[in-house]
């Protein structure tokens, strides 16, 4: 029997068992605008990426009436890289991009133009691996130009890493598609082809997001607009007409344009058509490739063990000799960096897909025939279930071919940075040769370090993303001079003349100072401030005992530790990690295999707190461990410091006073300075008129927005503050806001009456010692009390001895001297007594204003929990924090937070300096929201980070994303008191973001019986097993005591459910088990 085929396509039709398609969710929008208003126009696709955060894989927008269709999930993408449903779309910005380049490559509508066609045949050979190879050497033209620049500029110089890169590949570009030289590296301003590019590009994205009525109010734009494509086209126009003029045999770009024949239909290209191209080659190819090599530095100057590992395999396989074509193909870590790069942040962040028909997408999203599906890459390339919990983690492991290859055949389509199918990028293969080969080039010949070691990554965009205000510094590896240099790109080995040695001096560096004195080097490890303090104290010493020191970060000393000096190293640990400018000379040491350090004399300082005991001092130990097994001569043993004592620096001093200077003198010899100098009296101050003032550069300017009191006068104050970042500056949930702050105006006031400055003081500071107070020109003395130094720091054992001696009171002389010894921890240290309290305490110590500033440290940053939401808005953020204003223990006034006052009296509108600074990757909501429960505990301000976790899991509820639950712990005094953001926290119960279960330590008839957080947790422990059973992650912030308490309930739990399962476990085992856990599953953020 047949079946008719019309009846059963009626059939089929009017009993179709295909589902419904599900809405597709839209945030609203404006008449004729419509979301607009949802994209920030500097970077959209931060905005396309944050709307994904809210609504999921797939969500719709319209602009000017114009619907836009956006995917963020591999699964998703693998479906519309299918070009028999789906082809390239050519929308919005690339639309306008064609009133300057028609129908080339890039912006061709597709098949259908049948320029389009001949071009794609005659120049995809042009781009074929014989004829890329034949490019290396003007590759190597160009790249040797950087080179050379970075060299002579030496390694004070600060690189604008993206401009650099930019005119790199803009100049290797033109050299080698057309023979053309742009010779960007010889001149401060582009050539006028660059600029006109530049502003081409600028106007067609404004033109692409406003509504064509408004269009004819912007005449001015629209003739630059026409003068800019004019000026491209006549550039084209000429090297055409040169080419043509004097012909060769150059098998180049220009060349196939010129000559070429489409083997289909044996046509030429048309000039036009040429132009078209030449300028889509220049506009798509120096863009996207700059941006990976600037977004591949900053992984690499951030990650120090790939870096490490990156350099050594250009050492191992290009050595010391010039490299060449044969290389490359040698570099498979090199290109694991670049597709783990460009995986993470795809340089052209988005690409367009169009139905050929009307589709069902997985099988439940209605998209019309010829709408626009936009891919946003950066989210679709970072899904988890293709890449893990840490897909937005940069990891070149995962790159490695046998692992890439792996994951490309089990997820088709994860990894799309060029393009789709037969409108993928034509160049490729150039743009890949050309980048391995300026990495291997740069690792080869330069050590680099970021200016700003605290920068954290920023985004501009124009058609395609690059990192916003990304500096590095470069020093020349193994003491090759820049005239070397020069000689060997040409030709010759990179060995280094025997008689031309010399050592770059280290960003860190100080000026060499005018006096006297036997070398001493001083590297820091720091991320907080309080090592550079140190190692900056240390060398502001030196001088007292005969030595000259020279201060520099570690990561200054890579490859280039002092072996004719001896070198004192002051470093951290950081969550068991390196500082920020250490994390590459430490990878350096691991490298080391023989007796490399056998010249170098050394000592190490350590600071540590002990409540991180797995990780309590663990990168001085290696240090030091590790300089002593590759020969090192250890000067003394290391020092040490903890934080949790309350009083590192005069752990510092005791260590430097008794252990160091001693055995420095002992090794070297004594100082031939005159004895009883026990401080620092070479700082010389003026007092003039004038006006002026300085900025610290690793904090931007941010505005208040608002601020409020949290809680009742009966409790501590607790409080609220909004802020406007500035605008480059982006966050997550669980991440942290450092705060500059000012010293509070009583304790400036004090020091200004103590020392008899009038208010219109100005102070002009010299000093031939390192400092980090301005130096050598006017500044209000209440600048520098209020911003430079701590004037609250706690007085150290040294202080107390030098105060000793500057007074003629046998009373007070005894007292003080008392004070240092047995008697300092209790009463000094304990009750905080600063160095301001003991100058008001003893009148009869007379301490002139420069030793002053010298004794006190640099003021430091402060870190605070991020309260907000980015979901919420990703250019403001929240804290919530306690002020902390209490009698002094030392009986003088009131002992008063620094930061936590200074925030306290900002005002809307008022300005500070902030940087955000990412939390532990750990202490983030997790990345499979829909399937991984969260648990989170806090007390006080703890709940500060909570806020935002919830804040966002209410965000992505409402607009209609499903997750998995959640339960938050909250312990604070009453709920009348400070039980903070009840209102906000019982809207987003509501909706099913959390569920929150408190405990009141002043009213526990309300909360179960339970007086703290630890106590509602273990009475409320069977819903806990359970959601932890199911894959939840554990978060807890407060203070220490709350972090232990807590981590005893939770093991409590472990023993408990173990014994249920009928497992014998012991205290041991519930350990283990906890260890195993932290920093997974388990993420605390403790605070003192």
């Amino acid at each position: 029997m047949t079946l008719d085929p019309t009846l059963y396509e009626t059939f089929t039709k009017n009993h179709s068992t295909m589902p419904e398609p599900l809405p597709i969710p839209s945030p609203p929008g404006l008449p004729i605008f419509g979301n607009t208003r949802e994209v920030d126009p500097e970077l959209p696709v931060r905005s396309f990426m944050h709307l994904h955060e809210l609504h999921g894989p797939i969500y719709r927008l319209s602009f000017a009436g114009v619907p836009r269709y956006f995917i963020a999930s591999h699964e998703l993408m693998n479906e519309v890289c299918d070009e028999k449903r789906f082809s390239k779309h050519i929308a919005a910005a690339l639309q306008e991009v064609r009133n300057g380049v028609h129908d080339g490559l890039f912006t061709a509508l597709g098949p259908e133009e049948r320029n389009w066609g001949i071009a794609h045949r005659i120049l995809a050979p042009a781009f074929g691996p014989l004829s890329i190879r034949g490019m290396f050497d003007e590759m190597h033209d160009i790249a040797s130009q950087l080179v050379m620049k970075w060299a002579r500029h030496g390694p004070d110089h600060v690189i604008p890493t993206s401009d650099d890169f930019t005119r790199l590949t803009l100049d290797t570009l033109a050299l080698t598609a057309m023979n053309f030289r742009f010779n960007s590296y010889y001149h401060e301003e582009m050539h006028p082809f660059i600029d006109a590019m530049g502003a081409f590009l600028r106007e067609s994205g404004d033109r692409s997001r406003r509504p064509a009525v408004t269009q004819m109010f912007y005449r001015e734009a629209q003739r630059k607009y026409e003068e800019d494509i004019a000026l491209l086209r006549k550039t084209s126009d000429d090297v055409i007409k040169a080419r043509r003029s004097h012909p060769s045999d150059r098998k180049d770009l220009l060349n196939a344009m010129l000559n070429g024949r489409d083997p289909k239909t044996g046509e030429g290209m048309t000039d036009d058509s040429i132009t078209d191209n030449m300028i889509t080659f220049l506009i798509a190819g120096h863009e996207t490739t700059s941006g990976l090599l600037s977004f591949a530095f900053y992984y690499l100057l951030k990650n120090p063990a790939a870096y490490q590992k990156a350099q050594q395999e250009v050492d191992s396989v290009i050595g010391k000799d010039p490299i060449n074509v044969d290389h490359l193909s040698k570099l498979p870590f090199i290109n694991a960096i670049l597709r783990e790069t460009l995986r993470v942040w795809p340089t052209a962040p988005m690409i367009s897909f169009t139905p050929k028909k009307d589709e069902l997408l997985a099988g439940k999203y209605q998209i019309p025939k010829g709408e626009a599906i936009v891919a946003v890459l950066p989210t679709i390339q970072r899904d988890p279930l293709v890449w893990g919990e840490d897909a937005a983690e940069w990891k070149p492991e995962r790159m490695l071919d046998a692992e890439f290859e792996r994951v490309q055949k089990e997820h088709p389509n994860c990894w799309k940075p060029f393009g789709n199918g037969m409108r993928g990028c034509v160049g490729r293969p150039f743009a890949w040769q050309e980048a391995l080969l300026v990495v291997a080039m740069l690792l080869q010949n330069f050590n680099f370090s970021m200016s700003d070691p605290a920068y954290t990554l920023g985004i501009k965009q124009t058609l395609t993303v690059k990192p916003k205000g990304f500096n590095m510094r470069a020093q020349l590896r193994n003491q090759v001079t820049p005239t070397s240099l020069e000689r060997s790109l040409a030709s010759a080995s990179l060995n280094p003349p025997a008689a031309l040695p010399t050592k770059g001096r280290s960003s860190g560096a100080a000026k060499k100072p005018s006096i006297n004195g036997k070398p001493l080097a001083i590297y820091y490890g720091s991320n907080t401030g309080t090592c550079e303090a140190l190692a900056q104290r240390l060398a502001g010493d030196a001088p007292s005992y005969g030595f000259q020191a020279q201060v520099g970060t570690l990561d200054s000393a890579k490859e280039n530790l002092s072996s004719d000096k001896p070198v004192v190293i002051v470093t951290a640990s950081y969550e068991g990690q390196p500082p920020d400018n250490a994390g590459h000379f430490f990878s350096w040491l691991e490298s080391l295999k023989d007796s490399e350090m056998d010249k170098v004399s050394y000592a190490v300082f350590g600071c540590g707190h002990q409540d991180w005991a797995q990780t309590f001092h663990k990168i001085p130990k290696a240090i030091d461990d590790m300089l002593e097994q590759r020969g090192g001569q250890r000067i003394v043993e290391m020092g040490k410091a903890n934080a949790a004592a309350g009083d590192m620096f005069t752990d510092f001093e005791t260590w430097e006073d008794q252990v160091f200077w001693p055995a420095m003198t002992k090794k070297y010899g004594a100082s031939d300075l005159p004895e009883g100098e026990s401080f620092d009296a070479s700082l010389n101050i003026e007092v003039s008129a004038p006006r002026a003032s300085t900025l610290r550069q690793d904090v931007m300017e941010a505005r208040v927005v608002d601020t409020k009191v949290l809680s009742t006068p009966e409790v501590p104050e607790k409080r609220h503050i909004e802020i406007s970042l500035p605008s480059d500056q982006a966050y997550s949930s669980g991440d942290y806001l450092a705060i500059l702050p000012l010293n509070p105006k009583e304790n400036v006031h004090r020091a200004m009456r103590y020392f008899g400055l009038p208010w219109d003081s100005m102070l002009t500071i010299s000093t031939a010692h390192p400092t980090t107070l301005p130096t050598d020109l006017p500044i209000p003395a209440a600048d520098v009390f209020g911003a430079y130094i701590e004037l609250a720091q706690p007085a150290s054992k040294r202080n107390l001895l030098a105060l000793a001696e500057l007074t003629k009171d046998e009373a007070t002389k005894a007292e003080l001297k008392r004070l240092s010894g047995p008697e300092f921890t209790t009463e000094i240290s304990t009750k905080r007594v600063s160095l301001l309290d003991l100058l008001e305490r003893f009148p009869s110590v007379t301490l002139p204003l420069g030793p002053f500033l010298q004794m006190l440290p640099p003021m430091r940053v402060r870190q605070y929990s991020i309260s907000s939401s980015p979901l919420w808005n990703p250019s403001h953020v929240t804290l919530t924090y306690a002020v902390l204003d209490q009698p002094a223990l030392s009986g003088q006034g009131r002992h008063v937070g620094v930061a936590s006052s200074y925030l306290s009296k900002l005002e809307t509108g008022d300005k500070l300096h902030v940087s955000v600074r990412p939390s532990h990757q750990a202490f983030h909501l997790p990345k499979d929201a829909e399937k991984v429960p969260v648990i989170c505990i806090a007390a006080g301000t703890g709940i500060a980070p909570f806020r935002g976790f919830i804040q966002e899991r209410a965000a992505q509820l409402g607009a209609g994303r499903p997750l998995a639950p959640a339960l938050l712990f909250y312990g604070c005094h009453s709920a009348t008191t400070d039980d903070l953001y009840p209102a906000e926290f019982a809207r987003w119960e509501a909706m099913g973001a959390v569920s929150v279960r408190r405990a009141y330590s002043r009213a526990p008839a309300e909360t179960n019986n339970c007086k703290y957080v630890q106590d509602r947790l273990w009475a409320d422990r069977r819903e806990v097993v359970e959601l932890f059973d199911q894959g939840a992650k554990v978060f807890v912030c407060g203070s220490r005591g709350v972090g232990e308490a807590v981590g005893v309930a939770a093991r409590k739990m472990w023993l408990e459910r173990a014994r249920e399962l009928g497992k014998e476990r012991g205290e041991g085992d519930a350990e283990r088990w906890f260890e195993g856990i932290r920093n997974e599953r388990y993420a605390t953020d403790v605070f003192a």
